[in-house]
């Protein structure tokens, strides 16, 4: 008996379009995470993951979509194909089934690698570009989450003793958040 074919699908940000990575692939089921792929913690992958059993295929449409990193992406690959689930990755026309070829791991991490590379090659622009924006001065950081006068009546909740812990969360910002705006001198 044949499993199901499940998609895994990951965007970065709510306005990026997932369909493309479905195109012309028939599914029975699809996982769609809309998160960063710098880590492994994304609901819905977790869901994936606890869904499928074995004779299933997990469809992805590339690497970089399942993990940003080799550790990861490797640690999936083998949670998976030690479920007995094949996967296949349709833009690297790839299927691992966990009783691959040396040939097969070989391109597993070396494309792996390259994902992880180009991941880095765009944190370092990303960082080179903010560097220049500051010498310019036209890189001044993010916004400020809360106004002086939000900053007052926080500093005053917390000398009435109330604890920091509930005037974060009340304000709808974390502790350390909190902290921070705390230590803040006031001009």
């Amino acid at each position: 008996m044949n499993g199901q074919r499940v998609g895994y699908i990951r965007v970065s940000t709510l306005d990026q379009e997932a369909g493309r990575q479905q195109e012309g692939v028939e599914l029975d089921r699809t996982f769609v995470d809309h998160a960063s792929g710098k880590d492994t913690k994304r609901p819905q992958l977790e869901e994936l993951l606890n869904f499928v059993r074995s004779g299933d295929t997990v469809v992805v449409h590339s690497m970089d979509r399942l993990a940003r990193n080799l550790d990861d992406l490797r640690r999936i690959v083998q949670t998976l194909t030690g479920k007995g689930v094949r996967i296949e990755f349709v833009k690297e026309n790839l299927t691992f089934t966990g009783e691959d070829s040396p040939m097969s791991s070989l391109m597993l991490s070396v494309m792996g690698a390259f994902a992880e590379f180009e991941r880095s090659l765009i944190k370092e622009r990303q960082r080179e570009g903010i560097a220049l924006a500051k010498k310019r001065g036209a890189y001044r950081g993010r916004k400020k989450a809360l106004s002086p006068q939000d900053v007052a009546e926080l500093r005053q909740r917390v000398a009435d003793g109330i604890s920091k812990a509930q005037v974060a969360r009340e304000a709808g910002i974390s502790r350390q958040t909190l902290y921070q705006y705390l230590q803040e001198t006031e001009y």
